[in-house]
């Protein structure tokens, strides 16, 4: 089996959070004093990487812990509007039963992650970096291949933005593009992603034959 460990994202990979983010842009915008979207916009926000995202929304970068936290509590008080995307069920007990690390990374907090996951999809998984920095991701994946010790190669990172994909050219770890999450599906294919995943049942296709 090539693939030892699966690093899974959660939002926009395994949770369906992004309606959830949607309902709330305007509050966010207005509480911090930023432009709202308008939401004509957002299928070509879809395309950019955060920085450009930033930059376009004229949105200062010293606000990002602000904002991060605030959904983060919001997310917390209103988790029943959170649920995993389809399959996902499935894949977690698929991957675990076939003896693959399952690792969790998030900028999301703990609580958060549990809460949708539910006892029995938590319990898959070996070890969760939860809280991460909108940009730091790579530093996480280096600590959880020290902590299990396998080489870059026997690692697979799972998510959903052009950040996840950065992230992990940055530790050579291959990286798996899902095409549910925020990111543009269209966005990845220029990009080369070790893997496009059309659907959930093709993660568990590719790590149980890889």
């Amino acid at each position: 089996m090539k693939y030892k460990v699966a690093i899974f994202d959660f939002d926009g990979t395994l949770a369906d959070t992004f309606p959830f983010i949607m309902s709330i842009l305007d509050y966010l915008a207005d509480t911090y004093h930023v432009d709202r979207i308008n939401p004509d916009d957002v299928p070509q926000l879809r395309k950019l990487p955060i920085p450009q995202l930033m930059d376009y929304l004229n949105f200062p970068r010293w606000k990002l812990a602000l904002v991060g936290r605030n959904v983060r509590k919001l997310m917390l008080r209103n988790i029943n509007q959170i649920s995993l995307f389809d399959g996902i069920d499935a894949v977690l007990k698929d991957l675990a039963e076939l003896g693959i690390t399952l690792v969790l990374v998030s900028s999301n907090s703990y609580d958060n992650v549990v809460k949708v996951l539910g006892e029995q999809n938590a319990d898959y998984f070996s070890h969760f970096e939860c809280g991460v920095s909108l940009f730091g991701k790579n530093g996480r994946y280096k600590k959880v291949l020290r902590k299990f010790g396998v080489d870059p190669s026997e690692v697979i990172s799972i998510g959903d933005e052009i950040r996840d994909l950065e992230a992990s050219r940055k530790v050579n770890i291959p990286f798996g593009a899902v095409s549910w999450g925020y990111t543009d599906p269209e966005v990845f294919e220029t990009r080369s992603p070790n893997h496009i995943f059309r659907s959930t049942g093709e993660i568990t296709a590719l790590l149980a034959g890889s």
